[in-house]
């Protein structure tokens, strides 16, 4: 009885496997199709394998300079995050008292807010510090980045905050006894402990910053500025879309992401457990 019944969960399991998979294995086929064959049936399999679109699909979109700044944009914006959430995470959970519990809780609580009820306001005020202080945040990787930084640093900062709890104190006071300044408690014998939820809060921010598309569509006007889903855009006009270059395009988008994903995919869940329940 426990045998059928973990085939019928394997086979379940599997059949949810290929509904996930099924737009991946869509868009992936119709990449290599000429407009009829896509348009003839969008689940057949190509003629033939040319990669003719997807030469077409990365010269339009510019790909070799958008892949360049969404590489500088995303890993910027996971280290700065790392950095900041992990130490404010630490001093959160070593002082406690009343104040440091409020910062804590005010982080949480950004999390519910949808970034649509704070674009406009946002996009204001950082026009404000252009104009005013004459900082550019606008137009400029750099201030997309710091834009980033400010969005990501909350569920960063809560899954920092779960696993350091599960440090003991005692080696950060026996390195304080020898002299360590609490600098280098941290770098040298916290942060390192920390390696399996830093793999997991970096694998959720890169996919997040990636791909996203509302913020840096706000952010960067320039065509030299755009981040690989802002030169995927472009194949989707008001009047046509040349679906088989599109299909190429994203194909080329999401491919970095799985790349790393497989690499670091054994930490996340061990990362995210021993953060939700320590």
């Amino acid at each position: 009885m426990k045998k059928t019944g973990k085939w019928a969960l394997d086979i379940l399991l599997l059949l949810f496997s290929l509904v996930f998979l099924s737009p991946i294995f869509i868009m992936v086929i119709n990449s290599f199709k000429n407009r009829a064959e896509l348009y003839e049936n969008v689940l057949a399999l190509p003629s033939s394998f040319s990669f003719e679109y997807y030469r077409s699909a990365m010269e339009r979109m510019n790909f070799f300079t958008a892949l360049g700044n969404s590489l500088y944009v995303t890993i910027t914006s996971v280290i700065i995050v790392i950095i900041l959430a992990s130490m404010t995470a630490w001093m959160l959970v070593r002082t406690d008292n009343k104040l440091s519990k409020i910062i804590f809780f005010t982080f949480v609580a950004t999390m519910l807010i949808p970034f649509q009820t704070l674009m406009m306001p946002l996009m204001q005020v950082m026009d404000w510090i252009r104009s005013t202080l004459h900082i550019p945040m606008l137009n400029t990787h750099e201030g997309l980045i710091y834009m980033n930084v400010g969005f990501s640093s909350s569920m960063a900062v809560f899954l920092y905050h779960g696993f350091i709890k599960s440090v003991p104190v005692a080696l950060e006071e026996a390195a304080t006894l020898d002299g360590c300044s609490k600098f280098g408690v941290f770098w040298r014998i916290v942060f390192p402990l920390l390696k399996n939820i830093t793999v997991t809060v970096a694998i959720l921010n890169v996919i997040a910053l990636w791909n996203d598309y509302l913020l840096p569509s706000l952010t960067l006007s320039d065509v030299g500025l755009r981040t690989i889903p802002l030169s995927t855009f472009y194949f989707f006009g008001q009047f046509t879309i040349v679906w088989n270059q599109a299909m190429a395009g994203l194909t080329l988008t999401i491919i970095p992401v799985v790349i790393f994903y497989m690499f670091a995919q054994k930490y996340i869940i061990k990362g995210i457990a021993a953060g939700a329940v320590k």
